[in-house]
């Protein structure tokens, strides 16, 4: 199920929930986040069930329950399945059917579209499919508000344009895994430098999507001015790597980034979450 995964799609969708102009009820909330957990636990397995054999071959992925002989291969397809209708149906059920289409179309859009068609198809791969990792936040709104906001948007917006520099960052000193799997990672397809010329772009494209929810006004200075801290940081990693001229660094700065890209995606939410709270408790 992706536990690792599943805690940041929990946190940000958690987030989106609580910073909703409307409030839930907690059971409704903590029955709704399960859901939302399962959801993402059900995509997760099904990425797994559809991807052992490559699994099997990577390094980073070996010892995954199916290459490892600990579940059979049918076993995670059909708890996947099972899992996706549970956390939809249960969605619905205590929340609405936007929250509800909204899930469905995360776990389709993840499995279908990125791991089926995109993931072997095309370098651009973690661009397109970011979107499902993206979506979360937007859930959390829905389950409270019942809509899709510009606002919750923002959310989206945030993870998407973080995506592909972090994966990005991965694929560097993992690209010997991916070219053995043969998946089109950029590192593979178009080389170390061309690809750390798009880590630094998505990361500059981070700016304008942490200035988004300050000039809709939902955060203030609390959230601004430490995210501006963050990413001026971020951007300064990805330039470190792009200026790097030897393998030794290209590691180096790679693995860096992907470390800090997971406290950074993380603190953003963090500070927009405290800088509601702040606005809520002080008017």
């Amino acid at each position: 199920m992706k536990p690792r995964v599943m805690s940041l799609v929990l946190f940000t969708c958690m987030v989106g929930l609580v910073i909703s102009p409307i409030k839930v009820g907690f059971i409704n909330s903590v029955i709704s986040l399960l859901a939302v957990a399962l959801g993402a636990g059900a995509a997760g397995a099904l990425n797994m069930w559809y991807e052992s054999d490559l699994d099997a071959i990577m390094s980073r992925t070996c010892l995954r329950p199916i290459p490892s002989g600990k579940i059979k291969k049918f076993e995670a397809l059909y708890f996947g399945i099972i899992l996706t209708i549970i956390s939809i149906s249960l969605l619905y059920y205590v929340s609405n059917l936007t929250a509800a289409s909204l899930l469905a179309f995360t776990i389709f859009f993840y499995f279908f579209v990125y791991t089926v068609w995109l993931k072997k198809k095309t370098s651009q791969n973690i661009v397109i499919g970011g979107a499902a990792g993206a979506l979360p936040p937007m859930i959390g709104w829905a389950i409270s508000s019942n809509s899709i906001t510009l606002t919750s948007f923002s959310l989206f917006l945030i993870i998407f344009i973080w995506t592909p520099s972090h994966f990005w960052a991965l694929s560097i000193y993992k690209s010997d895994d991916y070219k053995k799997a043969g998946i089109p990672m950029l590192p593979v397809t178009n080389g170390i430098n061309f690809t750390k010329k798009n880590i630094l772009a998505y990361s500059i494209f981070m700016l304008p999507a942490v200035i988004m929810p300050f000039i809709l006004k939902f955060t203030g200075l609390i959230f601004f001015l430490p995210a501006l801290f963050f990413t001026f940081y971020y951007i300064f990693l990805c330039l470190r790597l792009f200026l790097s001229r030897t393998n030794k660094e290209n590691l180096l700065y790679s693995r860096r980034i992907f470390i800090f890209s997971i406290f950074y995606l993380f603190s953003l939410f963090v500070l927009i979450l405290i800088d509601n709270l702040y606005s809520i408790y002080n008017g």
